[in-house]
C-alpha cells in the first residue's frame, strides 16, 4: 500500500460496515452506504481500480435473540434480512461489485485460515476468565445476552459494548451488575476458558499505524486514547452455538473448513452450548476480504485481483484499503481489525472514513415508536433516490452529526438541485436545441473561460476524493452550475443571436461543454439523473464508464429537447409527510405505553448503528437551585469567531482554538476535537464565556470557554450576523 495520492496503480477496496441481518433499513441507516458508494464511483471517475464490497452480518447475539423470539433457526432468520438488503441497497442506486454475507462458505473458510494463521504464528492463547452465567436459566450469557453497567463510565451498557455512554469495546467478565436480558435474573460470574488474541503486543504498530491513518479525522484521534490507557487483549470465542466455531484440528474442522458432519457453514444451531465459536466481530470484517475474493471469482483475477488487493507479503503490495463505517465502530476498524490484518500479513487500511450520527427533526430516531422514515417508505412517496443520495452525501461534513427533516430536504432540493443545477442544466440545453438542435456545430472548442472553469471543478473533485470529502465533491457541482448561470446571464446568448451569431454560438457551445462536465462529475452523488443528463446530451455509452478526462471532451453534438431533471417539491407535501410521521408516531408511542422504554432499535440493530442518533435524548431536570439577577449579569458572554482550530497533540478530545471576541483574540481549549471537524469549524460564530478564569489543559493555556450543547457539543451559535464582540444577554 502506497499513500501517493489517488489515482494509483494499486488496486483498491471500498467497503461498507456489514448490517447486522435483523431489521429494515431507514434513512439514517443509508447515509454510511451512501457515502461508501459515492467514493467509490468518485474514485473511478478518477481512473483507480476500484471494488466496492460489504455484506450482511449473520452472526452475533442480536441476530440470535431475535430469531429466538420469532421461533425461527438464527440462519433462517438472518438470510431473511439478507435477502431484503440485497434487494433495498440498489433501490439507492448503491450498487455493490459484491454484496455477501458472512455465513457463506467464502467466508467461513476464510475465517477459519486467518485464525489458523495468528493462532499458528503465536498470536492466539488461551485464558480461564469470568463469564456472565445465569443459574436460574442454566446458560452462559454472551454479549447481549446480558446487560450491565459499564465499568469505565457507569452508563447502562450492552456485555459487548457501552453504546450509550463511552462506545468502548467491553470484553466478557467487565460489565458490572450483570443481568441476563433473556429472563431478567440477576446474572453471576463463573469461569470459563476462552480463547485471546494479543492486542496489547501491538500497541506500538497501532500507534505508528494510527499516524499514517488517512480518513476523518475522528477515525485517529479516538483510538489513541485507549492506546495510552493500555490495550487488552481481546476474547475471540463466545459460548454460543450460532456462529463460525474455532478452528481447532480437534474441535472436528478440517483443512478445508468444513464440519465434521460434512456441513460447510458455522455453528449448526443444535443447542450445544459446550461449543466455542469465533467471536462476531472476527469473522465480520473478514467478509470484506471474502467478498473482494467472490468479485474476482465472478470478474476474473485480470480485473480485479483480490489477493493483490488484500495480501502484504512477499508476492503481494497490498491495495488501498478504504473502510467507510458508523463512528461507533471506529475502535473495531482501527484497533481490533488492523492488528489481525497485520499479524496475519494482510493489508492495513489507507483511510477509514467515520460518519456522523443521523437525527430526525432535531430528535433520535426510534423504531419501536415508528419514529423514522423508513427506506421503503421514502420510495413510496415517489421521491427519487438521487435526492436523498445528494442531502445525505452533501449536508455536512461526513463526521459531522445530520438532521434529516423534510423541511430541509425540501429546501436543499428546490435550492440546489432544482434551482441551481437544474435551473442551468434545463436553460442552456433547452436553447442549444431550438436554436442549434445540439452544441452548435460551427464551434469546435469551448472558450479559455470555460475550459479553465471546468479544470478547477475536475481538480476540485480529484482533491474531494483525496481529502475523503463526498461534500466537497458535491460543492464542486454546484459550484459549477452556479459559475454556468451566471456565465448564460452574463453573456445573454439571446441578445447576440441576430446580431452577433458566432459569439452566441461559442455560449451555447461552453454551455452544453459545462453540461457535459456536470453529467460526469455529478455521477457519483446522482448516477440515474446523471446517466439521463448523459442521454439527453446524445453522447454514446453510459457515464458510469466515464473518467475525469471526459469531463472536457468535446460534446456529442445534435440532441433531442430536453426535460427537466428535478421537480420542485410543494411546500404541502412537507406538512403532509409531517402529519404521517406525527400519527405512526402516536399511534406507536400509544401502543407501547405499558413498556419501559425502547428495545435499543431492536428491529435494526446494525453494525451501522452509529449512523444513526440514540433514541429521545435523556435530559437532566431543571436545576431547583435558582440564582439571581444580578449573579447572571456576573457572567460576561461574547460573541466570537473562530478563526483557526487544531487538535493538541497527545490530548484525544482537546484542541486549541483562536477565537476573535472583538476587543481580542483569545486562546480557548474545547473538548470538541472528536466530536467536530476542526477545518470545518473555522470562521464559525460561537458563544464564548470571557470571564472565566484561565486554566491549563495539556500544557496549554486556556483563556475563556466555548459554549456547547449536549453530548456531541453542539457548539452555540447566534440567529442574525451578531459581530465578534457582542454581548449575550
Amino acid at each position: 500500500m502506497s499513500h501517493e495520492d489517488f489515482p494509483t496503480d494499486d488496486p483498491a477496496v471500498v467497503t461498507c460496515g456489514l448490517p447486522y441481518a435483523n431489521g429494515d433499513l431507514h434513512v439514517g441507516h443509508l447515509r454510511t452506504y451512501v457515502g461508501g458508494d459515492v467514493y467509490a464511483r468518485a474514485l473511478e471517475r478518477l481512473g483507480q481500480r476500484t471494488a466496492f464490497v460489504s455484506g450482511s452480518d449473520m452472526h452475533g447475539t442480536p441476530v440470535a435473540v431475535n430469531a429466538e423470539q420469532e421461533g425461527v433457526s438464527p440462519e433462517e432468520f438472518a438470510l431473511k434480512w439478507h435477502e431484503r438488503y440485497a434487494e433495498t441497497f440498489p433501490k439507492f442506486n448503491v450498487e455493490f461489485d459484491n454484496y455477501g454475507h458472512t455465513h457463506d462458505e467464502t467466508n467461513v473458510q476464510l475465517t477459519r485460515d486467518l485464525v489458523r494463521e495468528l493462532d499458528d504464528r503465536g498470536h492466539v492463547y488461551e485464558k480461564t476468565i469470568m463469564v456472565a452465567y445465569d443459574p436460574i436459566d442454566d446458560q452462559y450469557l454472551p454479549d447481549r445476552y446480558v446487560e450491565g453497567t459499564c465499568p469505565y463510565c457507569g452508563a447502562q451498557a450492552r456485555g459487548d459494548e457501552c453504546d450509550e455512554g463511552c462506545q468502548r469495546h467491553l470484553e466478557p467478565g467487565e460489565i458490572e451488575e450483570p443481568v441476563s436480558t433473556i429472563t431478567g435474573n440477576p446474572a453471576e460470574y463463573r469461569e470459563r476458558t476462552h480463547k485471546f488474541f494479543e492486542v496489547s503486543e501491538f500497541a506500538d504498530y497501532l500507534s505508528e499505524f494510527l499516524d499514517r491513518l488517512e480518513g476523518t479525522s475522528n477515525a485517529r484521534n479516538q483510538p489513541r486514547e485507549w492506546i495510552e490507557q493500555g490495550l487488552q487483549d481481546w476474547c475471540i470465542t463466545r459460548d454460543m452455538d450460532w456462529g463460525i466455531d474455532y478452528p481447532d484440528d480437534d474441535a472436528g474442522s478440517d483443512d478445508d473448513g468444513s464440519d465434521d458432519d460434512g456441513s460447510d457453514d458455522g455453528g449448526d444451531g443444535d443447542g450445544n452450548g459446550d461449543d466455542l465459536v469465533l467471536y462476531v466481530w472476527v469473522d465480520a470484517p473478514i467478509e470484506y476480504i471474502s467478498a473482494t475474493k467472490q468479485y474476482t471469482e465472478r470478474v476474473g483475477a485480470d480485473v480485479f485481483d483480490w489477493e493483490s488487493a488484500w495480501r502484504d507479503d512477499a508476492d503481494h503490495d497490498g491495495g488501498q484499503i478504504v473502510h467507510v463505517i458508523g463512528r461507533d465502530i471506529i475502535q473495531h476498524h482501527t484497533i481490533f481489525w488492523p492488528a489481525m490484518l497485520h499479524a496475519s500479513g494482510h493489508t492495513e487500511p489507507r483511510a477509514v472514513m467515520a460518519s456522523g450520527f443521523v437525527t430526525l427533526g432535531g430528535k433520535g430516531f426510534s423504531t419501536s415508536r415508528d419514529r423514522a422514515v423508513w427506506a421503503d417508505e421514502y420510495l413510496d412517496e415517489g421521491f427519487h433516490p438521487d435526492l436523498l443520495r445528494y442531502y445525505l452525501a452533501t449536508n455536512g461534513g461526513f463526521q459531522q452529526d445530520v438532521d434529516f427533516s423534510w423541511e430541509r430536504f425540501r429546501e436543499r432540493v428546490n435550492t440546489e438541485l432544482v434551482g441551481t443545477i437544474g435551473n442551468f442544466l434545463y436553460r442552456s440545453l433547452l436553447f442549444a436545441h431550438r436554436n442549434y438542435d445540439g452544441a452548435p456545430a460551427t464551434v469546435d472548442a469551448p472558450s479559455d473561460e470555460v475550459e479553465a472553469r471546468i479544470d478547477e471543478a475536475k481538480a476540485a473533485v480529484a482533491e474531494a476524493v483525496n481529502d475523503y470529502s463526498i461534500r466537497d465533491l458535491g460543492d464542486a457541482v454546484t459550484h459549477l452550475a452556479g459559475f454556468g448561470n451566471e456565465y448564460i446571464q452574463r453573456n445573454e446568448p439571446w441578445s447576440l443571436v441576430d446580431e452577433e451569431p458566432d459569439a452566441a454560438a461559442q455560449v451555447i457551445y461552453d454551455c452544453v461543454q459545462i453540461a457535459k462536465a456536470i453529467a460526469v462529475l455529478f455521477e457519483p452523488i446522482a448516477p440515474e439523473k446523471c446517466e439521463r443528463l448523459w442521454a439527453q446530451l446524445g453522447e454514446d455509452g453510459s457515464v458510469h464508464e466515464t473518467t475525469l478526462d471526459d469531463a472536457g471532451a468535446p460534446p456529442a453534438g445534435a440532441f433531442d429537447e430536453p426535460d427537466e431533471l428535478f421537480e420542485k417539491i410543494p411546500e404541502e407535501r412537507v406538512e403532509e409527510l409531517n402529519a404521517k410521521l406525527e400519527e405512526r408516531v402516536a399511534a406507536a408511542t400509544e401502543g407501547e405505553a405499558s413498556a419501559e422504554s425502547d428495545d435499543e432499535d431492536e428491529t435494526a440493530d446494525h453494525d451501522e448503528e452509529g449512523a444513526v442518533a440514540a433514541d429521545d435524548v435523556d435530559l437532566e431536570p431543571v436545576a431547583e437551585d435558582r440564582i439571581g439577577f444580578e449573579e447572571f449579569e456576573d457572567l460576561d458572554l461574547r460573541v466570537g469567531r473562530i478563526l483557526s482550530a487544531e487538535g493538541i497533540e497527545g490530548a484525544d478530545k482537546l484542541a486549541r482554538l483562536e477565537v476573535d471576541i472583538g476587543v481580542e483574540t483569545r486562546q480557548i481549549v474545547a473538548g470538541i476535537k472528536q466530536l467536530h471537524d476542526l477545518d470545518a469549524i473555522e470562521g464559525k460564530t460561537v458563544i464564548v464565556l470571557a470571564n472565566l478564569e484561565r486554566a491549563e489543559l495539556f500544557g496549554v493555556e486556556s483563556n475563556g470557554m466555548v459554549l456547547a450543547a449536549g453530548e456531541e457539543a453542539d457548539l452555540l451559535t447566534t440567529h442574525g450576523d451578531a459581530e465578534p464582540g457582542e454581548t449575550v444577554r
